[in-house]
């Protein structure tokens, strides 16, 4: 779906519940006014006409979940903002405490092709500044190499799933690995795990040390999986 006619007021609300309601969890109205510094009255209106739009799932008094579409829209959003949010910070030094909004004047109108362009230039990184998991792009590759080797921008062919990476998953899931984020090293630490693409995967549960664990099961067998291999491996669920 181009999200290129969606006004920027519906890709702000649809952002902020993706970022609080990644995993289809339910976001309250109170929750999204704070956020959002507008009348709880104004928020419950925008919701209604949310899902009168197809965007979200709202049920009165208690908050919205965003449905397959404007999960979609969510996605693409928030990946352009943090990945301005990480080339405003790494590359142009720009202050800390300007950062957030300058990347949220720009990530409306950025381009897909710009926003793959960027993310090639700063060799796919997994976090912000702010250390929150940067989406997948939704274009239809397995891997970063993949993309690497596609010079026409105009060739591309966009994904027709949602993903979520494990760190974003609630336990206990269920799904399939369709895509590694990373280069060839990254690519072949998670093979020796036995992970590639197509595999199935049941996450289970984290554990929260200095560096966080997931656990996940892939044929019967249980394995610890790091935080920073579990922010690039993408699952359809």
């Amino acid at each position: 779906m181009a999200n290129d006619k969606i006004s920027e007021n519906i890709e702000e609300y649809l952002e902020v519940l993706y970022r609080h309601g990644s995993n289809k969890e339910q976001v309250s109205t109170t929750q999204l006014s704070k956020e959002l510094n507008i009348a709880p009255g104004s928020v419950t209106q925008m919701l209604k006409k949310l899902e009168k739009l197809g965007y979200i799932e709202y049920t009165p008094y208690k908050g919205a979940t965003l449905t397959e579409d404007g999960m979609e829209i969510a996605q693409k959003v928030t990946r352009k903002h943090r990945i301005l949010e990480k080339f405003l910070h790494d590359v142009l030094k720009v202050k800390e405490e300007n950062i957030h909004d300058q990347a949220c004047e720009m990530e409306h109108t950025l381009s897909d092709e710009a926003e793959r362009a960027l993310c090639n230039m700063l060799q796919n990184p997994d976090l912000c500044p702010d250390e929150n998991v940067i989406p997948s792009c939704n274009f239809d590759f397995d891997t970063c190499q993949q993309c690497y080797s596609l010079d026409d921008f105009d060739q591309i062919v966009y994904r027709q799933s949602n993903l979520l990476c494990i760190s974003e998953l609630n336990s206990p899931t269920e799904g399939k690995v369709s895509f590694i984020r990373g280069d060839s090293d990254v690519l072949n630490d998670i093979a020796d795990l036995g992970i590639t693409i197509g595999s199935d995967i049941k996450y289970e549960y984290v554990k929260h040390f200095d560096d966080d664990e997931y656990f996940v099961i892939i044929d019967d067998v249980e394995l610890s999986i790091p935080s920073q291999m579990a922010n690039n491996i993408f699952i359809s669920i």
